[in-house]
């Protein structure tokens, strides 16, 4: 289960990974086996003679376009391991890449982009991976193709990303759109913006969504197309009700515009308020996908279990919704609950998802259990056509690491071959990189402490002259001291002064030689009055 060089003890979980095998079934082409996700049966018919780029006469699909097609994500990676070339098109001009932006299987698309396909290849009709993942609301992967991809590309009618997601009225694409840049005030060939087509067919969501983030709300109502049409004559055209009575409202002033989180997140907020059937009704039209993010990474089943709404739990999962997504701060739905002190809701998701992912119990390789443990098993938008048991999945991962182990191995001969040539591997130039810049951090340091040394024993040499200086000023201050003389009195009158006296003798003169000393008269300080 994935070569000679993993560990036996490995290859002894795998055996025991394994303790029924299904009976093989026997598939006509490579084609079939990719499609029933049987990477051993491809494997063995690869090496048996058949064509890893062969093309089927009815759809004209390589084997990568029906892994990218069914979410066959381990044939898949098999195919791109072993050379599978991903520029092959359709009938339609479809690589592999535009049939998992289709189809929602962003775990195959995340595999196809690492792998090198492009992620603005054109089809027959210009349009790019990114085009048709937002015409069939396929947020997650649509923001897979953004991180390699051009947000504002054109199709050959000049219509971007927004258009196809205002026009189909895929909000959550919508939304993520504008996040990352888009410009919802571009035109089309017939002057239209994404606002005109969401009139057009109806969608409220997405026209109330494009209306609050354009510059001014009436601007945008009053906008013409190249016909001179306004959302409001396009609406009226095509009968769309609910889109005339908003745009009255909003006219007349009795519409207020509501908040941003609102808007761009309604199904968010139906879930956290427990609205069931404004729930159904947003999920089933396919304004939003039913594993759908917010901007704090949080999906709908985040926004029921912290409230403990179990009726719009059991209904997601029914709807396949994954209860393994996390959000921003690493939460799983289950945990949100917990946090909430939500017990039914932890104890339905934990029927779901089981212990064994929150367990503290430290596993390594050679324990089965490592490999049942997981996270986010293959793509959220849209979970694939095959139907793989816990015990499938668990051998597909334990395959997985075993290509790891297998490949880690090569690499340490690589680099052990390289050094025995005499080359230098980037570890040990970045090891000498360091060892240089520490010695010169140490060379600097020493260069900083031998000044600081010279600096202190100079400080010290001018506190030595100080002191010196202050005994040598102490002793001349003690030869030249002369001894204070003794104050003498004059002789005061005993009986009270004159007015005249005080006057003119409130002073009497004091003298002693070599001192002249003016002292208060003696009658002040006996209290006569002044």
């Amino acid at each position: 289960c994935g070569g000679s060089k993993i560990p036996r003890l490995l290859i002894v979980s795998c055996e025991r990974a394994m303790p029924s095998v299904k009976k093989k079934q026997k598939y006509t082409s490579v084609h079939e086996a990719v499609k029933a996700g049987d990477v051993e049966q491809l494997a063995s018919m690869i090496k048996g003679g058949a064509g890893i780029n062969e093309v089927d006469l009815v759809h004209k699909f390589t084997p990568l376009h029906c892994a990218a097609h069914s979410g066959s994500l381990e044939c898949l990676h098999w195919l791109l391991w072993h050379g599978a070339d991903t520029r092959p098109v359709t009938a339609g001009g479809w690589t592999a890449a535009h049939l998992a932006a289709i189809r929602g299987q962003d775990a195959c698309m995340q595999a196809l982009l690492i792998n090198g396909a492009n992620a603005e290849a054109e089809d027959d009709g210009g349009r790019t991976p990114s085009h048709l993942a937002a015409a069939h609301g396929q947020s997650y992967t649509l923001q897979t193709i953004l991180r390699s991809g051009n947000v504002n590309v054109s199709d050959r009618n000049d219509w971007k990303p927004v258009h196809y997601a205002a026009f189909h009225g895929r909000l959550g694409c919508l939304q993520l759109l504008v996040r990352w840049g888009a410009c919802i005030d571009d035109v089309d060939n017939n002057g239209n913006l994404p606002a005109h087509l969401a009139a057009a067919e109806g969608h409220l969501h997405c026209f109330k969504f494009l209306v609050s983030k354009m510059a001014s709300v009436m601007h945008t109502l009053k906008a013409r197309n190249d016909q001179g049409e306004t959302p409001r004559d396009l609406a009226e055209h095509f009968y769309k009700d609910n889109i005339l009575q908003y745009i009255d409202g909003v006219e007349k002033g009795g519409e207020h515009l509501e908040t941003q989180e609102v808007l761009a997140f309604p199904a968010h907020g139906a879930a956290f308020k427990g609205d069931l059937l404004a729930l159904r009704r947003l999920v089933r039209n396919g304004v939003i996908n039913v594993n759908e993010r917010d901007d704090k990474g949080s999906t709908l089943m985040h926004k029921a279990a912290g409230q403990g709404h179990i009726h719009c739990l059991q209904w997601l999962m029914e709807m396949g919704a994954d209860c393994d997504i996390t959000n921003d701060a690493g939460e799983t739905p289950k945990d949100v609950a917990k946090r909430f002190g939500q017990l039914a809701a932890v104890e339905l998701l934990t029927q779901r998802t089981g212990d064994s992912n929150s367990s503290d119990e430290e596993l390594d390789a050679n324990n089965i259990k490592f490999f049942e443990r997981h996270g986010v098993e293959g793509s959220t938008d849209s979970k694939e056509d095959l139907t793989l048991d816990k015990a499938e999945k668990r051998n597909a991962r334990i395959r997985a690491y075993g290509k790891i182990r297998e490949l880690e191995q090569l690499l340490e001969i690589a680099n052990s071959n390289y050094r025995q040539l005499g080359g230098i591997t980037e570890e040990e130039k970045k090891m000498k990189k360091e060892e240089r810049e520490a010695e010169k951090a140490v060379r600097e340091l020493e260069a900083q402490l031998e000044y600081e040394r010279v600096r202190r024993e100079k400080l010290e040499s001018q506190l030595d002259d100080c002191r010196a200086e202050i005994s040598h000023l102490r002793e001349s201050l003690e030869k030249t001291h002369v001894p204070p003389a003794l104050p003498v009195v004059s002789a005061c009158h005993t009986t009270p002064p004159s007015a005249w006296d005080r006057v003119h003798l409130g002073w009497c003169l004091v003298s002693e030689p070599g001192l002249v000393l003016r002292e208060r008269c003696c009658h002040h300080l006996k209290g006569y009055p002044a």
